[in-house]
């Protein structure tokens, strides 16, 4: 019997509507929901760098998952970084695949290009816990790192937070923050800066963006009633995970295998409670509340789920196959040692 997928170049995940905010934070959100329900099988990713026993250059990240409920999906994202190509510039630091299989026969039915549905589901976790635990009437976000997670942040936070009225957007290289600016200079006023202090103080929401292995943001800066989101592991102080009154993550179990974790770190020395940490699946599912005050600082950080590429995945695919796009590739004409 043949056994034919459909194979979906990015131009055809873009086609298919990856770059709808609004629907990814949809798909996001109903992950966060069947996890708090048991309908998500989402094991630790596996991780490893190379060359053996040198500094690593690339990192390869191995997510297979299943999506229950009415979704039905098993599947796997094939993830992989490289700090030459981020050095050199002619190809993205991350390049990602995501592969779906038949729940019955086990047959692959697509593969498609991962990288833009990493960064939009990336930012949408964070905007599902902004509408749950930023302050319900922000004015000003303080953002840090205006890469490609910079670009969907902006996009995700407008979304969820409507009132947002200004963007401070901190990197490094300054140009990098005026450019992306300058993209978003009809939608919202973003103000580039290469001071983390001048971007973060004052903010309402506070989200930071970057590759950093140490932390960078003093809970000084920190302003009551405010919300925390760290996308990598350690951007923060101890100080600020300290000052939080509610700290939210996407998966425990995956942070928890995290050694660069700041969260982890500080469960292991025995200066937070594991007890004190929640899922946001928890909050989306009524179990803990949200915001519960407008003086409360909360936080959200992020180790990155392979169910919410799945389920994107899942929806692209078959809005492909309605739309006609994509490439059809057999696997066999006929397989071998049935």
């Amino acid at each position: 019997m043949k056994s034919e997928l459909l194979f979906m170049k990015q131009e055809d995940v873009i086609a298919a509507g990856v770059l709808d905010m609004k629907k990814i934070l949809e798909l996001v959100e109903k992950v966060f929901y069947l996890q708090g329900h048991g309908q998500i099988i989402n094991p630790p990713k596996t991780v490893f760098g190379i060359p053996i026993g040198e500094e690593p250059q690339s990192h390869f990240f191995s997510m297979p998952v299943y999506i229950g409920g009415d979704i039905n999906r098993p599947g796997t994202k094939w993830a992989a970084e490289s700090r030459t190509n981020a050095k050199v510039g002619n190809l993205p630091m991350g390049i990602d695949m995501v592969i779906l299989s038949d729940p019955v026969t086990v047959q692959p039915v697509a593969i498609m290009d991962g990288m833009v549905i990493t960064a939009m589901r990336t930012a949408a976790a964070a905007g599902v816990a902004a509408k749950y635990l930023a302050p319900k009437d922000a004015q000003v976000a303080g953002c840090v790192g205006a890469g490609v997670i910079g670009r969907t942040m902006i996009m995700a936070l407008r979304e969820v937070a409507p009132s947002l009225k200004q963007i401070k957007l901190c990197d490094l290289n300054l140009e990098k923050a005026q450019n992306l600016a300058n993209e978003f200079k009809d939608e919202i006023e973003v103000i580039p800066t290469n001071s983390v202090e001048e971007a973060v103080t004052g903010a309402d929401i506070v989200a930071t963006m970057t590759t950093s292995k140490k932390p960078f943001v003093k809970s000084d800066w920190i302003k009551k009633g405010s919300m925390i989101i760290q996308m990598s592991s350690c951007e923060v102080e101890g100080g600020v995970v300290e000052k939080a009154e509610k700290i939210v993550v996407d998966s425990w179990d995956q942070m928890k295998e995290n050694d660069l974790s700041i969260i982890n770190q500080m469960v292991q020395q025995g200066k937070i409670d594991e007890a004190d940490i929640w899922s946001l699946s928890d909050i989306v599912c009524g179990n803990k509340p949200g915001r519960e005050n407008n003086d409360e600082i909360t936080m959200f950080s992020s180790r990155g789920m392979g169910a919410h590429d799945i389920i994107i995945g899942d929806y692209l695919y078959k809005e492909a196959i309605k739309k006609g796009l994509g490439q059809k590739l057999t696997l066999w004409d006929e397989a071998l040692w049935v």
